[in-house]
């Protein structure tokens, strides 16, 4: 992908990120181009991405596990629905195991990145960090591949608080969760009924003197098997690559079957979901307070409570939840627009994460910023603005794996392309034009607040980001690469051309 007259890159991909989409990217580079030099920068000191950065009480995967690991590597432990430290030590032995770990590059912030057309390269600005130093170099690449995720590391979403500073207690962000946190015998207050909180809430009501959840509406919360009943009579009787195979693909229809039926069917999916809700709280009223959304099943992603575990919580009498709205900070807790006050020890701010894409950077082309805002996005990986570039971004309404293995796929069947037509660079080209729509079709606030900041997708074809794993995988890799990229030759090759003419 580089022309003789000037020199070869220093990697032939970058990939940033070592979460899962990273790990995931490294192994199926290795080995559906496996001539190929690669590199994983990490701007953190450890593998794991989201898994290691998340450490609040209970997390856990709020998908089963036999689609959100990797198809090449089988999930052997006992639950379907994991917690956070199964899940990084999952990833850390699958990077050991195919030796991707040898190229990761820690602690290496990626601060630009700059495409030369003249050159066919990017050049990544880094910083290296090496306890309280710093420095700066450059590496240069052919394809550079995002598997950053699309949340900011740094900060999460932060709504002000009136009177948050008058407040005698703590107030702990679940994103930067501090170590050893004792709150024993404390009263809590979880501000939030979305992923995040009801992990949480059901976590520290254990030791807690009392948690209360406090929502400003409520969510669609749907109650899943933390073990898999199917999956261990099946890993029990075949070989654990045959067994994953099998339950991967149950789960996948289940997962589909399901969404489809809440889009498709509403009001039947949410007298199932309010039913399943009422069976186990034995409240209707309760039920019917604060926990029936104003909106249908799916318009946002469904939360899962794995063994009904917050439901059980409150039925012990060890949460409240509380649907209102806050007026403001006290010194003992919160006071609620109905004049209510709910006092606390800790506050927890379950308030959501914020979007961001490729970790904040903004990419340039020949030294130009390129809004993303206004490219779209080919098969849901690359990008119309940027040449030999990619991102990995999952599903909405499945496993983030699933969509992430097919993209890493997609990429190296492009890679692979760019060398049998002899190509250095490859761009995603409209072929007529294209309706704009939102990148992620679904009404959660984290998504809403960050729309004008992603890319669109298109309303027809390669251009279309379907949030339906199955179709997907039935046609990604086939579609005809040529219709919609554009592969193009070394420039000094061709000029040669040109003026041989």
């Amino acid at each position: 992908m580089t022309s003789r007259l000037n020199p070869a890159p220093d990697f032939d991909v970058l990939v940033v990120g070592a979460g899962l989409s990273g790990i995931g990217a490294g192994y199926r580079l290795q080995t559906e181009c496996p001539e190929k030099t690669y590199a994983i920068l990490e701007a953190r000191d450890s593998i794991g991405g989201t898994w290691d950065l998340f450490r609040y009480p209970g997390i856990r995967s709020d998908s089963d596990m036999f689609t959100l690991s990797f198809p090449f590597k089988p999930w052997s432990n006992e639950d379907s629905i994991a917690d956070g430290p199964a899940i990084l030590s999952y990833i850390k032995d699958t990077a050991a195991e195919f030796g991707i770990d040898e190229k990761i590059q820690f602690r290496t912030k990626v601060t630009s990145a700059n495409w030369s057309s003249e050159t066919s390269t990017w050049t990544v600005n880094v910083e290296d960090r090496r306890g309280t130093k710093a420095s700066k170099r450059t590496i240069t690449c052919s394809f550079l591949y995002a598997c950053s995720g699309y949340y900011d590391y740094e900060q999460g979403h932060e709504p002000v608080f009136p009177g948050i500073d008058d407040f005698a207690g703590l107030v702990v962000k679940p994103q930067f969760w501090p170590e050893n946190l004792d709150y024993a015998g404390k009263k809590v207050v979880i501000i939030g009924s979305g992923a995040t909180a009801v992990t949480l809430v059901p976590s520290m009501s254990e030791d807690a003197a009392h948690v209360t959840m406090l929502q400003r509406s409520p969510t669609w919360i749907g109650v899943v098997p933390k073990k898999d009943k199917v999956a261990d009579v099946l890993r029990a009787g075949l070989p654990a690559g045959v067994a994953h195979k099998v339950v991967r693909t149950k789960n996948i229809a289940y997962q589909m079957g399901v969404y489809q039926f809440c889009q498709r069917q509403p009001k039947l999916a949410s007298k199932v979901l309010l039913g399943m809700t009422t069976k186990i709280l034995k409240d209707p009223e309760m039920v019917a307070e604060h926990f029936t959304p104003s909106y249908n099943p799916w318009d946002q992603r469904l939360c899962a409570v794995p063994s009904a575990d917050l439901f059980k919580a409150i039925r012990r009498g060890k949460v409240d939840v509380v649907t209102d709205h806050i007026d403001t900070f006290v010194p003992e807790g919160i006071r609620l627009k109905s004049g209510k006050v709910l006092e606390a020890d800790i506050v927890v701010p379950a308030t959501g994460l914020k979007i961001q894409l490729f970790g904040g950077i903004v990419p340039t082309v020949d030294g130009a910023a390129v809004d993303l805002h206004e490219n779209f996005v080919w098969q849901g990986c690359m990008l119309t603005g940027l040449p030999n570039f990619a991102l990995c971004v999952g599903y909405t309404n499945a496993s983030w794996t699933l969509r992430g293995d097919l993209t890493s796929r997609l990429v190296c069947k492009v890679i692979n392309e760019m060398d049998k037509v002899g190509a250095a660079s490859v761009i995603p080209v409209p072929d007529g034009p294209l309706e704009g729509r939102p990148l992620l079709d679904i009404a959660s606030g984290y998504v809403q607040r960050a729309l004008g900041d992603l890319p669109q997708q298109g309303h027809r074809g390669a251009w279309r980001v379907r949030q339906n794993y199955l179709l997907d995988s039935a046609t990604t890799m086939r579609r005809d690469l040529h219709k919609t990229l554009k592969f193009s030759p070394p420039r000094t090759a061709a000029a040669g051309v040109k003026a041989s003419a």
